[in-house]
């Protein structure tokens, strides 16, 4: 079944537009990363992060007095969600809970009549931060790597090259826009999001690997037909299934954005954001840059010749 009639659309002679649009996200990305960075969650940065729920809305000054009073002066603290729910985390270490018990002390006598409950209590190392941090970057490398691989095996080099860039365009535009996105949604870089971008190069390369596919067996078919033209008629043959796919995908991704709550937050706005960038990076950036490279390639050969 299919979600829309038959099209007609000359996708291929856009694509210089959509170059145009690719490189101002991760321009935009880069400046914001170079001016502000990040924030990294207690997974990869170390120390100690504390989540709790309080009965009755509380201000951030009021608590930051009492990691002050605790001796945690530096500690980060801002609302997660709503004015009860207060995230407060230090890069401080020592022994076994001492830090939490200590915040939590700090707490209960500055909010005696206020009770709260600890929604979530995390202690994570310096050195076994460091590890995540390199483990989740290899991670990344590692999976564009066996992309590039696979599909090197399966189609041709340059069909592999790229699939890899749009993949790894996608991480970029992502990893800008959360980074651009930080201050106002309180978006982390921790091992959900992690899981999100490594979902992402996945999703990314199914939508790829099913318009390949269609070109390749146009290929077999329109033997005389133009490249450009042969792209523009895979493309426009897989488009329902893409809407309805990716379309799918997007709706339970912003329901889960919307009222899936602080925890699950980041981990929503970046498989949001990776699937409409992965939609159009497929078309794009996949299949222009094959379209790029062959004609470069003619274009030499012609001049050889």
């Amino acid at each position: 079944m299919r979600f829309i009639g038959k099209t007609n659309i000359d996708f291929m002679s856009k694509r210089k537009l959509w170059y145009a649009i690719s490189l101002t996200l991760i321009f935009g990305g880069f400046i914001s990363l170079y001016v502000k960075g990040f924030d990294l969650g207690t997974d990869f940065r170390g120390g100690t992060e504390l989540v709790v729920k309080f009965q009755q809305p509380v201000s951030i000054s009021d608590v930051r007095a009492a990691m002050e009073k605790a001796g945690y002066s530096n500690s980060e603290i801002k609302s997660f969600g709503s004015n009860t729910d207060i995230l407060i985390r230090t890069s401080e270490q020592r022994e076994g809970s001492t830090i939490s018990d200590q915040m939590r002390a700090g707490l209960t006598e500055r909010f005696p009549g206020n009770p709260y409950i600890v929604m979530k209590e995390d202690k994570i190392g310096p050195k076994i931060g460091a590890e995540l941090r390199r483990d989740a970057v290899l991670a990344i490398i590692a999976s564009l790597m066996a992309i590039w691989g696979y599909l090197w095996i399966r189609y041709k080099f340059v069909y592999g090259f790229g699939a890899v860039a749009a993949v790894f365009h996608d991480v970029l535009v992502t990893l800008g826009l959360v980074s651009i996105f930080d201050g106002m949604l309180n978006l982390e870089i921790n091992q959900n999001m992690i899981a999100a971008f490594l979902t992402i190069v996945g999703t990314s390369v199914n939508d790829t690997v099913v318009i390949f596919d269609r070109i390749r067996e146009n290929q077999r078919i329109f033997k005389t037909m133009p490249l450009q033209q042969l792209m523009n008629k895979s493309v426009n043959e897989t488009l329902s299934r893409t809407i309805i796919t990716n379309g799918t995908i997007f709706g339970v991704l912003l329901v889960l954005l919307i009222f899936g709550g602080e925890v699950n937050r980041g981990f929503a706005f970046a498989m949001t954001v990776g699937s409409i960038v992965g939609t159009y990076s497929t078309i794009y950036i996949a299949s222009a840059l094959v379209l790029e490279w062959v004609n470069r390639a003619q274009a030499k050969g012609q001049l050889n010749a």
